[in-house]
């Protein structure tokens, strides 16, 4: 999932211009060329701000932050390089999207998101420090978290009918095998 959301983000990023905040971000965040270590380095320590700015948010759902990039960076105390990779994150979540290909730091963004929907794709994303966080057990009970993961998980899990045997009897109801019957002239 990880690889095909790189693969869909790096296709993405010639609709995106190069230097807006989030065409800068995505530059950064997905280089090919990067040294390996470092950008190891910087998905860790992103992945941290990000628990920690999700803690905030899931400590009071109703409360749907807003403000312009650069006041949600300096709330949260992080870069506006940052927050603009947590809006990119959190876009798909939000019950109103942002303008996050044409934002600057002036734009007015919001945060209010739609509870079921993140948590369904925090677990799409694989991203457990996020989706087994504490807060989520004042949300949503253990039963309530473990239905929404299986519903996430089975949402991509392909079910293909099971295959007819040709000496089967015919699903049409006549009692007859299926080879002497619908299956005749296949």
């Amino acid at each position: 999932m990880a690889d095909n959301n790189a693969a869909a983000l790096l296709e993405n990023e010639l609709n995106v211009d190069p230097n807006s905040l989030l065409g800068q971000w995505r530059t950064k965040a997905y280089n090919q060329n990067a040294d390996k270590k470092l950008l190891q380095k910087f998905w860790s320590d992103y992945f941290v701000i990000e628990q920690n700015i999700y803690k905030q948010l899931l400590a009071e759902p109703e409360n749907a932050v807003t403000g312009t990039v650069k006041e949600l960076a300096e709330k949260y105390k992080v870069s506006v390089e940052v927050m603009t990779g947590f809006l990119d994150g959190i876009n798909d979540s939000l019950k109103e999207k942002n303008p996050i290909e044409t934002m600057t730091e002036d734009t007015n963004v919001n945060l209010g998101f739609d509870k079921a929907l993140l948590y369904k794709n925090m677990v799409d994303a694989k991203a457990e420090w996020l989706y087994e966080l504490p807060e989520w057990d004042a949300i949503f009970s253990k039963d309530e978290q473990r239905e929404l993961y299986l519903e996430q998980k089975k949402s991509g899990t392909i079910v293909k009918p099971k295959k007819i045997g040709r000496n089967d009897p015919c699903p049409c109801g006549s009692g007859k095998k299926y080879k002497q019957c619908c299956g005749r002239n296949k």
